[in-house]
């Protein structure tokens, strides 16, 4: 399994970014994906899942900002991120069961 990420940087708050996981080496129809994100000195937690049947998890301080999406046929995942605030800082990452993209660093600031 590889999970690679793109996208990313720095963002004023307000502004809006994409991230990107093209995933690999297994059956990426058939398995939900996460985004996870990390802040400094904080834990890793849960951003936002889609299910196998797209259907949709938002975790309460992104939701009506973020959206997660998934292209089947370019086994991609991606994580729409819109009124960027500064404590949306963090690293994110791409995640499937024990699996994790490299990670992204995310920066809001003016």
């Amino acid at each position: 399994v590889q999970l690679v990420q793109s996208g990313g940087g720095l963002v004023q708050p307000g502004g809006s970014l994409r991230l990107s996981c093209a995933a690999s080496g297994f059956t990426f129809s058939r398995h939900p994906m996460n985004w996870y994100r990390q802040a400094p000195g904080k834990e890793r937690e849960l951003v936002a899942t889609i299910s196998a049947a797209r259907n949709t998890y938002f975790a309460d301080s992104v939701k009506g900002r973020f959206t997660i999406s998934r292209d089947n046929a370019k086994n991609t995942v991606y994580l729409q991120m819109n009124n960027l605030q500064p404590e949306d800082t963090a690293v994110y990452y791409c995640n499937l069961g024990a699996y994790w993209g490299q990670g992204t660093q995310v920066t809001v600031s003016s």
